[in-house]
Parts: C-alpha cells; sequence; structure tokens
C-alpha cells in the first residue's frame, strides 16, 4: 500500500529537512510553470535536496513508494518538459558545485545545479568557457542543458550540449547509480551517454557532468548587418555559408522584435527601421580574421545590407549580444504571454518558410516575432497575445500548429533545441511513424521500466503498447 501524502512529506523531510518540503498550493505555484507561461501543471508537492547523498535518498525513496516524479532544473525551459502534473516535483536546483577543474586536460566535473555562465566564470582565469550558451545561461543549468540537449547561438560553430558532455553519473529511477561515457575517451558499446543527453529527465537524474572546456579564441569579431527585405538577409545567411565561412555565430532577428528590444531596458543600438538584422560573430586566430571580416562585409553589402557595422570593442559587443540573448524577455513588454516555436529547417529553404510564417500570422491577425539562429536553420517564431483571450488564443493555437506544418513540409524538424516536453506532443507524428515512436517507448523502458520519471512527455502515451501503473498521492 502506497504511502500517503503526509507519510511522504514527513519521509521526505527526514531526508532533506522540513524547509526544503514545499506542499502547499501557494508555495507551489511559481512550479506550476516554466519559462512557456501557456501550460500550468500543480505538483503534488515539490523536494529541494542539498546534496548528492539526499538526491539518491529521495529517488530511492521515491522507488520504493513507486511515486512519479519530474526533475527539474531553473525553470527556464520553453516546452513545458518540466512541470509535474499531480506528483512529486525534485528540483536540482540546490546542488551548485563545481566539484574539478582539470585545466591541462580541459575538462570540469559540475553537479546539476550549476548555472551555465558560472562556469565559463570559474574557469575564466584560466583562458577557458563552457561553449554551449543557451539565450537563457544566465539562469539555466547544466542539468537542464543536459536534459534539453541546449545548444544556443554558439553552437553553430561550437555545437550542442552533447558535444561538451563526455561522462555522467546518473540515478536510474529505480535508485540504481550508474556512469555513462568516460571522461578517458570512447567507450565501447551502446552511446548510452547520447541516448539519456537530450532525454528530458525520462530516463533518471544526472548527479554530476563531466564537460569539455574550450579555450577561449584569440580574436572575436561582431557585426551587426541591417537589412531592409527579411528576404535579403536570409539569403545572406546561406551566402556566407557556401562563402566557406563558417562563423561561431549567424542570428537573425525581425522587425517586430528589433522594435521590442529597442523599447526595453535590453536596447543595443538596432536601427529600428530595419526589416532584419543580422548578429554575426566570427572568432579563431589572429592571423585572417580581419580579412574574414572584409569578406563578410562584402558579402552583406552585395546581398542587400545597407550597413555592416562592426563592433569596436567588448563592451559594444556584450551590448549587441544582450539584445539578441534578452529578446524573449523585451517582448514582455508587447502583450502579456508569450507563445515560442522551435523548429529546425534547411538553411536553403529560410526565405520562403518566413514569407509562409509572415502568411499565416496575417491570416490570423497576429504579430509574430522572429529571433533565431539562422546559421543552423533553427527557427523562433514568437507569438505574443493575450491568453485570457479565447478568440486569440484560438487564432494563437491554429497558427502554431500550420508553422509547424509549414517547417515539416520544408523538411525540418519540430524541435531544435526547446525540446518536446508537453508542447509538441501532438507534433510527433508528424515525422516519426508509428513504429518509430514504439521503439523510444521501448528505449525509455530500459532506463524506466515503469515510466516513472517525467511521465506523459516526449512520446505520446497512445504510441507505447505499455505504461506501468504508479502510486499517486492522496
Amino acid at each position: 500500500m502506497a504511502m500517503t501524502r503526509d507519510a511522504l512529506v514527513q519521509a521526505l523531510a527526514a531526508i532533506v529537512g522540513v524547509r526544503q518540503v514545499l506542499q502547499r498550493p501557494s508555495e507551489l505555484l511559481v512550479y506550476a510553470s516554466d519559462g512557456l507561461p501557456g501550460y500550468r501543471k500543480q505538483p503534488s508537492l515539490a523536494v529541494f535536496p542539498r546534496s548528492r547523498d539526499e538526491v539518491v535518498a529521495v529517488v530511492r525513496l521515491l522507488a520504493r513508494e513507486r511515486m512519479a516524479f519530474v526533475p527539474r532544473g531553473a525553470g527556464t525551459g520553453l516546452s513545458g518538459g518540466a512541470l509535474a502534473d499531480g506528483v512529486v516535483l525534485l528540483g536540482l536546483n540546490r546542488l551548485t558545485r563545481v566539484l574539478s577543474i582539470d585545466a591541462e586536460n580541459r575538462l570540469a566535473v559540475v553537479e546539476p545545479g550549476v548555472v551555465n555562465v558560472h562556469l565559463t566564470r570559474a574557469v575564466a582565469p584560466l583562458g577557458l568557457h563552457y561553449a554551449p550558451d543557451p539565450s537563457s545561461q544566465a539562469a539555466c543549468t547544466i542539468g537542464g542543458n543536459v536534459a534539453e540537449n541546449a545548444g544556443g547561438p554558439h553552437c553553430l560553430k561550437y555545437g550542442v550540449t552533447l558535444n561538451h558532455v563526455v561522462a555522467l553519473t546518473v540515478i536510474l529511477p529505480d535508485g540504481e547509480i550508474v556512469t555513462l561515457g568516460s571522461s578517458d575517451g570512447e567507450v565501447d558499446g551502446y552511446d548510452l551517454l547520447g541516448a539519456f543527453v537530450g532525454s528530458e529527465g525520462c530516463f533518471g537524474v544526472a548527479l554530476d557532468a563531466t564537460v569539455r572546456l574550450t579555450r577561449n579564441p584569440q580574436a572575436v569579431r561582431t557585426l551587426l548587418a541591417d537589412f531592409t527585405s527579411l528576404d535579403a538577409a536570409a539569403c545572406a545567411t546561406s551566402a556566407i555559408i557556401a562563402a566557406g565561412i563558417v562563423p561561431a555565430a549567424l542570428e537573425m532577428m525581425d522587425q517586430p522584435t528589433i522594435r521590442a528590444v529597442e523599447a526595453s531596458i535590453y536596447a543595443a543600438g538596432y536601427p529600428v527601421d530595419a526589416a532584419a538584422v543580422l548578429l554575426i560573430e566570427i572568432d579563431g586566430l589572429q592571423a585572417g580574421i580581419d580579412e574574414d571580416v572584409v569578406r563578410l562585409q562584402a558579402i552583406c553589402l552585395e546581398g542587400g545590407a545597407r550597413e555592416v557595422r562592426v563592433a569596436r570593442d567588448e563592451q559594444e559587443r556584450t551590448r549587441l549580444w544582450q539584445g539578441r540573448k534578452k529578446a524573449f524577455g523585451a517582448m514582455g513588454r508587447v502583450s502579456s504571454h508569450l507563445v515560442v516555436q522551435d523548429a529546425v529547417i534547411p538553411r536553403t529553404r529560410l526565405p520562403d518558410v518566413l514569407r509562409s510564417i509572415a502568411a499565416i500570422g496575417e491570416r490570423e491577425g497576429l504579430t509574430v516575432c522572429n529571433v533565431f539562429h539562422a546559421g543552423d536553420g533553427n527557427l523562433h517564431p514568437n507569438i505574443p497575445y493575450n491568453a485570457n483571450d479565447p478568440d486569440e488564443s484560438a487564432r494563437v493555437h491554429r497558427a502554431m500548429q500550420a508553422i509547424m506544418q509549414t517547417c515539416v513540409d520544408a523538411g525540418g524538424s519540430v524541435t531544435g533545441e526547446h525540446g518536446i516536453g508537453l508542447d509538441k506532443l501532438d507534433y510527433m507524428s508528424l515525422i516519426f511513424s508509428p513504429e518509430s515512436l514504439d521503439a523510444m517507448c521501448r528505449l525509455r523502458a530500459v532506463f524506466d521500466p515503469d515510466q516513472r520519471a517525467n511521465p506523459g512527455k516526449v512520446v505520446p502515451i497512445h504510441a507505447c503498447r505499455e505504461w506501468s501503473q504508479t502510486a499517486v498521492l492522496r
């Protein structure tokens, strides 16, 4: 017989302390949504371990009682993936230690609650940094980045989280502790590390991560190119890559986004009359980098740019990047709610797809703000709206469905970095066959046969042949 709610609260409090277990609705309210406020799910209670041993004890207690749980980091996700619907929320944001730094081999071992940018700050005196840089890097955690296989603007050159994680120590939902990958290099057998990274909390909980560090480049140049045509900016993106230049980052923002940023405290000096801007960053050896700047300027000007500005110093570079990385926050001035889409398309299809997205927005009477990783075709169409207006909410829902279908029809995928979570469950069948979805369920069952870790996420429940019953709180 499963524990009652009160008994579970007492058992958890005995492990982590009374103050680390939240159960009142008012306390749990802040955990009812993530960075995508359109979804709201209330956990039954939330528990916040402060050490590895406490995490292990909590997971093993929940395993004995067959209780479902949802791991959560900083809650900055944009797919509803870290929401706990009537089950236990396991907060990992208090495990914040950088356990070791090996500068010679460029490795660091960190706990899952380490904030992304804090790791870079910790290794900066060594001339190193942690390359994956989601826009939420000032708040998001390494554990959450592992769960979502997070990217960021600089993943165009440096790759996503998976390319920088060499080993994980994880606790499986049944309480077993295993090591995936190795800091010494490749391991034989199945790529279980690759399976775990990006599994969105459905395979277990990371206790620590061994990650690669990257040497700081000798030189960095940041450029801002402004265009009077969205088409021209999109075409310039492909022209840059076709010229053999691989920027560290190649970002695009359209006029609605630019105006939202420039009206906010994050104003970066973007031209508000531009139809679009490209934020381009190249880095590498000092020798030859200025020649690449000249080539980039020529490509953009030949492609229709009015002006290509090069950041004069680190302060101006930081300001340009602040506008891009805080664009989502700036949209809070536009409307009370924001829905964020995330899809990947072939880079050469950018002009066509952006035109289609604009037509969808016009048809539904909505403003679509595009801010995205143009270099790798990772789109982020955002729609500010009032969720308390049923008609507007319905139009937003239709628009998002149409946008996703457009991206799939263009040869794209349903997510680039935000994950499936709750938000994209209905889109999985657009690109995966029933047999593929069933294979995903069988892989999940290897890690979590009872489906207790982050239940109901990523793969539609109807796609799985068997779902074990787990205990619920009373």
